[in-house]
């Protein structure tokens, strides 16, 4: 087994990042397999050097460090851009045009598409030649979007049990040639031999999506866990508007990592003293973990 947390290094890691690196720590840990760090620093604007740093080290406070290298994704460009050149012989690949404010409005007006439909509504997907020369005249670089064909994944997922999607023309790479986030984690977890991927609930509907990509790429499926969020006393995703979030809130709190660490655990149904060999990740919460800004009525 092989299990890995992948954080973006653009801030600090909260409750809810690392409960869930938590999770997939004590998978793997119980299991006797490896535990992988991986650095999603795709965005070079938000992310940097030091946040990555700071992440690494609040990891570590809860008894977290990666058993490989770090990897980086802003090293691995060559790979995803090889992954891009096959989905393109496969005529899996389109380009488009379209601005955010074009998609949105696109989006808005009628159409007859099911409750499920894209929220990307297909606008560049059949251009005409003529039409594709134009735009490409205007020199405006295109993003790329995978051009799926209504196929529908079942995940069945060790949290949040059976779930079925179908896959979307995602983007798989941005307007400045940054490849983008859906297509880069499906080429890291094959070349890592990711086995299991436990990540937050919020992901569970790119799951789908990967699963069109992993079949085209002829790479693994991995086994999915999905944590529910954690959220603040109003039932919202937790954010720093919800006050002390981070480890370096709660030190300054005089809440210490061990004691963060407990009530993590305590969150994941699994005490310290059995944390290392009774942990099953089946037996997680199924609903959002509420916490209140201090941290001092867990429920």
């Amino acid at each position: 087994m092989r299990g890995r947390f992948a954080p973006s290094p653009t801030g600090s890691l909260h409750l809810g990042n690392l409960r869930t690196a938590l999770a997939s720590w004590l998978q793997a840990r119980t299991a006797g397999g490896d535990w992988l760090v991986r650095m999603e620093d795709l965005d070079r604007v938000t992310s940097s050097h030091e946040h990555e740093t700071n992440q690494l080290a609040d990891l570590a406070a809860l008894g977290m460090r990666s058993d490989d290298v770090v990897v980086r994704q802003s090293e691995r460009f060559a790979l995803y851009h090889d992954a891009i050149a096959t989905l393109q012989r496969l005529g899996r690949v389109y380009e488009c045009y379209c601005s955010r404010r074009e998609i949105r409005e696109a989006a808005q007006a009628p159409h007859d598409a099911g409750p499920e439909a894209d929220v990307y509504p297909g606008t560049c997907r059949d251009l005409t030649t003529a039409r594709l020369a134009e735009l490409r005249a205007t020199g405006r670089p295109p993003a790329l979007r995978l051009r799926s064909e209504g196929e529908r994944f079942a995940i069945d997922d060790l949290i949040a049990g059976h779930f079925e999607g179908a896959a979307d023309d995602v983007v798989i790479q941005r307007n400045d040639r940054v490849p983008a986030y859906n297509l880069a984690v499906v080429v890291d977890d094959a070349a890592q031999g990711i086995t299991h991927v436990t990540r937050g609930g919020d992901l569970l509907a790119s799951a789908p999506r990967q699963r069109l990509l992993q079949e085209l790429l002829q790479v693994p499926e991995p086994i999915y866990a999905h944590v529910p969020l954690v959220v603040g006393a109003d039932g919202a995703r937790l954010a720093k508007r919800h006050g002390a979030v981070t480890l370096a809130d709660l030190a300054a709190l005089g809440v210490s990592a061990q004691q963060v660490l407990e009530m993590l655990l305590t969150s994941l149904n699994v005490s310290k003293q059995t944390a290392d060999n009774e942990f099953r990740i089946e037996d997680v919460p199924r609903e959002p973990w509420a916490c209140t800004p201090d941290l001092q009525d867990l429920r």
